[in-house]
């Protein structure tokens, strides 16, 4: 849980950073943002090359930890100086080529900031190996904090203190040309601050570099950049190809940040399935062996699908209120609010995905979960390709849908024959038949007034919350506290 914490807490709290702007830059600069976010999640899987996993397969299995801390540290290490020099000398034709020339300084801020966290991504692999939760957790709040603090200084502070007064000793330390450069700004900073923070602790005296040890890392490690890549395909490759595939007469970056923007009143299904993954994970390893254990797993299936079930319900019917997370109505942002019923589906079945795909995790048959990743990641890649051209950036959102969907088919079908599990699909079914019943009535079905309108949509949800009642009132009724009799 200590480990976890820290990872869904820096989401929420990155969540909160959406209003901030959102309400502050218009959607052409936060299309900026998204785009280069994007790049920077894949050079992170680049830059460690599965180094990570390796160093925690070969440091566990040897009486030398500290060479394969070394070996691993250095290597990473060594490509990211080369990125490093690569991005500076070319920043401005990078920015050229992506599409905003006039801010190749935001390349090279980026640059620095994956780089950095490539390095450190070995030292943190150390401290779980060590098993120092409360160090790894304090170390990835004061990354998160340092960003969220110096974001609320640049992008809110600054000015407002500056248009009262001018002669702030502020004006030393904001330029407003930088705009959402700032955002990158922040997370440079805190990147660097967290390498400070691990320097006591790296030993260079004990300094080992092991050559034999590093090929063997990498043909252990080359499997999982593949299926890294793969995964970064399924969830970012999106916001990469809108800029360059958007019909002539749309502003690229304009398209993009309404996107983006609008995938952000998804993320509360997100933060959910991150969540329950990190307790499930470490249950569902504990507990395999048990009798009963598959018929466990089924019911987690069906619960888990209820509260994903709620959560897209209740954003959809609440999305007139939720829509202002993400800016004004004057902005922009809320025209895309067309894409948020396909990226919560579609992150609900990823959702599945990742509970479902327990079989070959438990069968050592993990060569699947790759295959899976690369059709996934195909599948998206092939319907942006194809179709943003004629339909925008609405093809990404149904891109992912349909590529969730369909690797929790497959990965279905192959799990009954290696570890079958005997879910409820029926139930399941009528879950899903009945929230998507309940969201077509609400769309349909409309009311002028406020309080009548959100009193239905009220009803609605209420009436999905009874039909789970009523369909598992056996269970739940065995959850409530019994009463004791006293004569």
């Amino acid at each position: 849980m200590i480990y976890g914490v820290p990872s869904i807490v820096g989401r929420f709290l990155n969540l909160l950073l959406t209003p901030i702007y959102t309400y502050t830059f218009p959607p052409e600069e936060y299309g900026i943002l998204g785009n280069l976010l994007a790049y920077v999640a894949f050079f992170q899987v680049l830059l460690t090359f599965g180094m990570e996993t390796s160093y925690f397969r070969y440091a566990n299995k040897t009486n030398k930890p500290n060479e394969v801390f070394w070996t691993s540290l250095i290597s990473i290490t060594t490509i990211s100086v080369i990125f490093i020099l690569i991005v500076s000398l070319f920043s401005r034709k990078i920015s050229g080529w992506v599409g905003y020339p006039e801010q190749h300084i935001y390349i090279v801020w980026m640059g620095l900031t994956v780089a950095l966290d490539a390095i450190t991504a070995i030292p943190f692999a150390r401290l779980r190996l060590q098993e120092r939760p409360i160090k790894f957790a304090f170390f990835k709040m004061v990354n998160i904090g340092s960003n969220i603090l110096l974001n609320l200084f640049w992008i809110l502070l600054c000015p407002r203190i500056l248009a009262h007064n001018p002669e702030s000793f502020l004006r030393y330390f904001y330029n407003p040309e930088i705009g959402i450069g700032y955002a990158f700004l922040s997370y440079l900073i805190a990147s660097v601050i967290t390498l400070f923070l691990f320097l006591p602790d790296l030993g260079i005296k004990k300094i080992v570099f092991k050559t034999e040890k590093l090929k063997e890392m990498l043909n252990y490690g080359w499997p999982i950049l593949v299926v890294g890549i793969a995964g970064m395909v399924t969830l970012n490759i999106d916001k990469i190809l809108i800029p360059e595939l958007i019909a002539d007469g749309k502003d690229p970056m304009y398209e993009l940040g309404v996107y983006a923007a609008n995938g952000k009143l998804a993320i509360l299904m997100t933060l959910f399935i991150q969540a329950f993954r990190f307790s499930f994970e470490p249950f569902l390893f504990t507990h395999y062996k048990n009798e009963a254990s598959k018929k466990v797993y089924s019911v987690i299936m069906n619960y888990f699908v209820i509260f994903g079930l709620l959560i897209f319900i209740g954003v959809l019917f609440y999305i007139d209120i939720l829509k202002y997370f993400i800016g004004s109505s004057k902005s922009g942002y809320h025209e895309g609010m067309r894409i948020v019923p396909w990226m919560l589906m579609g992150n609900l079945f990823m959702g599945i995905f990742y509970t479902q795909s327990l079989w070959y995790k438990l069968t050592d048959q993990t060569r699947y979960g790759a295959i899976f990743s690369i059709i996934g990641g195909i599948i998206t890649l092939l319907i942006n390709i194809l179709f943003i051209p004629k339909m925008g950036y609405m093809a990404s959102a149904i891109g992912f849908f349909a590529s969730s969907l369909i690797i929790t088919l497959i990965s279905y079908y192959y799990g009954q024959k290696y570890f079958p599990v005997q879910y409820d699909l029926k139930k399941i079914g009528s879950y899903f038949f009945v929230a998507i019943l309940l969201y077509i009535i609400e769309m349909k079905i409309k009311f002028s007034g406020h309080i009548l309108a959100y009193g239905f949509k009220t009803l609605l949800f209420a009436l999905f919350i009874l039909y789970i009642w009523v369909k598992e009132k056996s269970d739940l009724v065995r959850l409530l506290p019994k009463r004791e009799v006293v004569d």
